[in-house]
């Protein structure tokens, strides 16, 4: 009978930890650059983030293609703004970032992958419809999230746009998949 309740339990455990190495790099960012500015905040953050992959490799026994792929462009973005001291480069990141994943999105349902389904299938069951319509929200969603970058940094201060990213994207992002739910339950193959 505790069999359930210690799953559970686990999968709280995992995406406490999950979240934690998530947000552990951006957070350090944010703490560096308030405190040393741009430079040695996108230093840290590169530091940050493959520490982040090892966390999450030895605590979680893997390693999900979407902090990889943030750790890349991390690594590339990141050299390119300490090597030519241009702040831009960490700053069209995100923006990169957003656009590649709306472009994998909408480009393997062209080609008839459901990429959001491959990676999320084991913790949520949606018919094909449903797929469908939750991959073409979030590529939406990811382009509107680089326009908004873009508008951001163009227009604001460094730190402005620093702090945007945690207190502006993220529960902007947390919000979107909040309003996801009437969809997962709409097309929820165990309500079926």
């Amino acid at each position: 009978m505790s069999e359930p309740r210690d799953k559970a339990k686990t999968d709280r455990a995992a995406s406490t930890t999950r979240l934690i190495i998530d947000l552990g790099p951006l957070l350090v960012f944010v703490a560096v650059n308030a405190l040393y500015g741009i430079f040695a905040a996108t230093a840290a953050f590169m530091v940050a983030i493959i520490a982040s992959l090892v966390a999450s490799r030895a605590l979680l026994g893997k390693i999900s293609p979407m902090p990889l792929i943030t750790a890349a462009l991390v690594m590339v973005f990141g050299g390119l703004t300490l090597f030519l001291q241009d702040e831009t480069f960490i700053k069209i990141k995100p923006t990169v970032l957003y656009i590649l994943f709306a472009s994998v999105l909408l480009g393997g349902m062209a080609t008839g992958r459901l990429f959001l389904q491959m990676l999320m299938s084991e913790a949520i069951e949606l018919t094909g419809e449903g797929w469908r319509k939750l991959t073409i929200r979030w590529a939406v969603f990811f382009v509107l999230l680089a326009v908004v970058n873009e508008i951001v940094w163009r227009n604001a201060s460094t730190d402005f746009w620093v702090s945007f990213k945690v207190f502006g994207l993220l529960p902007l992002t947390f919000l979107f998949a909040v309003l996801q739910v009437g969809l997962l339950q709409k097309h929820s193959t165990s309500s079926q």
